[in-house]
């Protein structure tokens, strides 16, 4: 009997333990769901007020300074002008100067181009070129891998240009290069590869301005009703305000990227500011933040701005296009430009800049708190140029000695010195001469500072006026030593009233910019 009871015992302890054992993980078990719950509970409601409110700048993103943009699409067919040649193929004379602004005195290049090359605009038109966008040598792994060489550490891909056809495999739209042209989904074969290989993957829209792109006229095949979800529905008049149809397509074409890509940065271009899409603005950054959290990542989304309240201060990332700043912006900032001078897509005459100007740039626009986005434009068949490629290489190569200036740096209290002016704004960058060894700028990180001279001085000597005794930027400075990024040469160096002068390496440790690193 006694041997019964204690078996009793020992068998209801058991059950006791197990019971609040389970009692414990079902608590647990809540405490997570409820956890999961608060984290997917839509922070953003779809006013200014609420994404101001809850919205901050990820610090990841400016840890990056610099990605890969690619604009490629069946404009990289006829390869001639630029990414615009679809819009500019259907402009005559009186159209292409009043749409554009320009002043002319002959016909529009691009109109009498098509028209002497491919056809006439009604039997050949912009749709008649997809079917020849094959894409046959496009290898996504190898471009990913030259970017990785580059020294990129984001890519953002064009999803939809103005041209209506997605590059990627829609749930929206029948012009799409899954289902026509290359019949392969682009943007996914890029994020796959990108992601596998370590690289942050974002994707641009420019789809907004579709609306608007397309001249109609009963000459040209934008007018026919059967291609009107490539051209768009709008009709002849000019002044058409954007309609609540079309952009319920941009809603959707974009919730389509958002909902099956989940990219960690999301680019908009012009168009989207204008007054006729402000009910659209604040439920795009709404939707996308409030996805961000789902999927339990920051992302990041930018916009050109242009108009200025389009995306109130602080709600998104500032982008520039093809221009810099002439000082120090505190939030984080980007500039996008391309390798090619006179177009973005590739060209038959594309024209390159030099890798020691998008070095210049690179830095410039780091030391003043922003990134680059960094344009090349493929081939229609997949292949990226061997100018593009060398000069990607070249910046690669660059970064591979300097990176530790430029990676994960923070602004200083200063951007730099030297006498080069930068010029403001979007496009400016035409009017921008090249920087010397005179012009300096400065990035620190933890007990580094790094001064980058962008450019050998003839001397061998550089004198850091901003460094010099006592100045407002030196005075809590104490100097510890002195090297060169790239040499093991040992620097001389010495600070006086006048400046901080440094005897560079007799040996070139790199191409372009030099970077002095002070450890203090």
């Amino acid at each position: 009997m006694k041997k019964l009871k204690k078996y009793y015992l020992f068998t209801t302890l058991i059950l006791a333990i197990v019971l609040y054992s389970c009692g414990e993980k079902a608590a647990e078990k809540n405490a997570d769901d409820k956890k999961v719950a608060e984290i997917q509970k839509p922070t953003y409601e779809a006013n200014w007020e609420s994404i101001k409110k809850n919205y901050k700048d990820p610090a990841w993103f400016n840890k990056t300074k610099f990605g890969i943009f690619i604009h490629w699409g069946a404009y990289s067919v006829p390869a001639f002008g630029s990414e615009w040649y679809p819009r500019q193929m259907y402009m005559d004379t009186a159209t292409f100067t009043a749409q554009l602004k320009l002043q002319t005195t002959g016909p529009n290049e691009t109109y009498t181009h098509h028209k002497k090359t491919w056809g006439d605009q009604k039997t050949f038109g912009y749709k008649d070129f997809i079917p020849m966008f094959k894409a046959e040598k496009f290898d996504a792994n190898e471009w990913i891998d030259l970017f990785k060489k580059a020294g990129a550490k984001y890519v953002i891909p064009v999803a939809d240009h103005h041209d209506g056809f997605a590059m990627y495999k829609s749930n929206t739209t029948r012009w799409n290069a899954y289902d026509m042209g290359p019949k392969r989904d682009v943007l996914g074969e890029l994020f796959k590869a990108g992601r596998a290989k370590g690289m942050i993957m974002g994707t641009s829209s420019h789809f907004a301005f579709n609306w608007s792109f397309y001249n109609k006229k009963d000459r040209f095949d934008t007018t026919d009703p059967a291609y009107a979800d490539l051209y768009s529905s709008k009709g002849k008049d000019l002044t058409e305000p954007v309609s609540e149809k079309f952009k319920q397509r941009w809603w959707e074409r974009t919730k389509d990227v958002i909902d099956n890509y989940q990219p960690d940065i999301l680019w908009f271009d012009f168009y989207l500011d204008i007054d006729d899409y402000a009910d659209m603005r604040p439920k795009l950054a709404a939707y996308y933040y409030n996805k961000g959290i789902e999927w339990g990542k920051e992302v990041v989304l930018q916009d050109k701005n242009f108009s200025h309240e389009a995306f109130p201060e602080g709600t998104v990332v500032y982008d520039l296009e093809r221009g810099k700043l002439p000082g120090i912006r505190k939030l984080p900032w980007q500039t996008d430009t391309s390798i090619g001078k006179n177009s973005w897509s590739y060209v038959t005459n594309w024209k390159s800049k030099t890798a020691n100007q998008l070095v210049d740039d690179l830095v410039d626009i780091v030391s003043k708190n922003g990134c680059l986005l960094l344009n090349v434009g493929p081939k229609s068949d997949g292949t990226i140029p061997d100018d593009q490629k060398e000069i990607l290489l070249q910046i690669g190569a660059w970064l591979d000695i300097n990176g530790e200036a430029i990676y994960d740096t923070k602004y200083w209290k200063t951007f730099g010195e030297g006498p080069t002016e930068v010029k403001k704004g979007h496009h400016s960058e035409g009017n921008n001469k090249d920087l010397s060894s005179k012009d300096i700028r400065f990035t620190n990180k933890e007990n580094s500072l790094y001064a980058i001279v962008l450019d050998w001085p003839k001397n061998g000597k550089v004198n850091i006026t901003s460094l010099a005794k006592n100045t407002e930027y030196s005075k809590d400075l104490d100097i510890k030593d002195i090297s060169i990024l790239g040499s093991t040469e040992k620097i001389k160096w010495k600070q006086t009233k006048q400046g901080l002068i440094v005897t560079m390496p007799k040996k070139q440790p790199c191409n372009f910019a030099y970077t002095i690193k002070l450890s203090i």
